[in-house]
């Protein structure tokens, strides 16, 4: 093992998280929306992308001692998939925590899409604990229009096969649904697919990718990287520079909102939509939301399956290396100016636009990585999903307040369901 140097004087007291792609940009899907496929052009010399044993070591230990003794330091497992790396890997990786960890509360989390997955994958998580995202776009059709094999095979049917392996282990896990120009169209039909499905803890990922261009190709991208500097015009949405698959932004808060109003009637207190508990979490003040949704960022970073660290899962280029662990630790890659400047500009480069809008402090800017269209006075750095933020806060805020309220009071919001209460609150302010 080639361990880090001063670990343990290089240990901070700040929070942060890392992520792990023990496969990299290695996986069994060809999804037409991926945005981590092409991060394999990176490691082109390497035919598989495969963490090795020393590497696995340096990052538990790495990563553990970075963190105070008396913290909880949350390993993610993500990829590509990680399921490639074989369950003997994450057995290692356990006993590692194990060995490293004195003091320390460990927890893991595991993003996966589901084919490899059986009842010997589902019994180790329930015995180690692991809280699961499984990516599920919706019914068959709409799944399918863009998730499929590497050999072009639709991939519902193996995702509805792990669902059900996970159900009958227990396995803790919630729903990944990428929101895309298809399924934006059919709100009502993905989230009733979901309740049929007993599903409880969802979260709704909106898929905005640019069309590359030339510098992009040449350096082997298939996808418009973050720093490129082409803007769209203000007021419009020019589609021609979004990929056919990414969402419309106008549609994306529709379909949240759409969603919500059934959940509101139906599910509040029974099923959990992470977009409306960060959005809850901003208007109350607590901590919780999603990095995006947050003033600022920079304390999530991606570990490669080499040991490379990337500034975030979005920034995985060569401008956003910040350096590897077999030679540096974790907390001292966090505080590196670069790094630093990079979570700080999330709130600094903010346009006018936004520091006046009245929904800034739900939506905060939204993901630096979707900032490319101009704001209505022409300044540059607006997002692009800024008018869906814009209807899906403002829609949401009058409701946030009286669950928020009734929180406050020690009670349940799911006294909301069948929305009675909540009319009569709203028609009195």
């Amino acid at each position: 093992m080639v361990a880090p140097s001063d670990t343990q004087a290089s240990a901070s007291a700040f929070s942060f998280h890392a992520m792990a792609k023990p496969s990299g940009a290695d996986c069994n899907l060809d999804c037409d929306y991926c945005f981590y496929l092409e991060k394999a052009t990176l490691y082109r010399e390497q035919r598989r992308h495969r963490m090795g044993q020393d590497v696995l070591e340096t990052y538990v230990r790495n990563y553990i001692e970075s963190h105070p003794v008396d913290s909880e330091v949350a390993f993610t497992w993500q990829g590509g998939e990680p399921t490639l790396m074989g369950l003997d890997f994450y057995r290692e990786a356990v006993k590692l925590q194990v060995r490293y960890g004195v003091g320390r509360q460990i927890s893991n989390s595991f993003q996966t899409n589901g084919l490899l997955i059986d009842d010997e994958w589902s019994r180790f998580f329930v015995e180690y604990d692991f809280l699961i995202g499984l990516s599920l776009d919706g019914p068959a059709d709409i799944h399918d229009e863009y998730r499929v094999t590497v050999g072009g095979h639709p991939s519902h049917a193996l995702v509805l096969r792990a669902l059900r392996s996970f159900k009958t282990h227990n396995v803790r896990f919630n729903i990944l649904a990428c929101v895309n120009r298809r399924s934006s169209q059919e709100p009502l039909r993905v989230y009733n697919y979901f309740r049929e499905l007993g599903i409880e803890y969802i979260q709704f990922i909106p898929i905005v990718e640019r069309a590359p261009d030339v510098a992009d190709e040449a350096m082997g991208f298939t996808l418009h990287s973050p720093g490129g500097s082409v803007f769209m015009s203000a007021g419009h949405e020019r589609t021609e520079q979004i990929t056919r698959w990414s969402v419309l932004a106008e549609d994306y808060g529709k379909f949240l909102n759409t969603i919500f109003d059934l959940w509101l009637a139906k599910d509040v207190g029974r099923i959990y939509v992470m977009n409306f508990e960060w959005a809850l979490a901003n208007y109350m003040g607590e901590p919780g939301a999603a990095c995006h949704h947050q003033p600022t960022c920079g304390r999530g970073v991606v570990v490669e399956h080499n040991g490379d660290v990337y500034s975030c899962d979005h920034y995985v280029y060569p401008d956003y290396h910040l350096g590897n662990i077999k030679h540096e630790t974790l907390a001292a890659l966090l505080q590196t100016p670069e790094q630093l400047k990079f979570g700080q500009d999330k709130l600094t480069s903010l346009p006018k636009q936004c520091r006046e809008c009245k929904m800034l402090k739900g939506c905060w800017g939204g993901c630096p990585k979707h900032r490319f269209i101009r704001a209505d006075d022409g300044e540059a750095g607006l997002n692009y999903l800024c008018k869906g933020y814009y209807q899906f806060f403002a829609h949401t805020a009058p409701y946030l307040r009286v669950i928020s309220g009734l929180i406050a009071q020690g009670r349940s919001p799911s006294e909301l369901v069948g929305a009675t209460l909540l009319v009569t609150t709203l028609e009195s302010h």
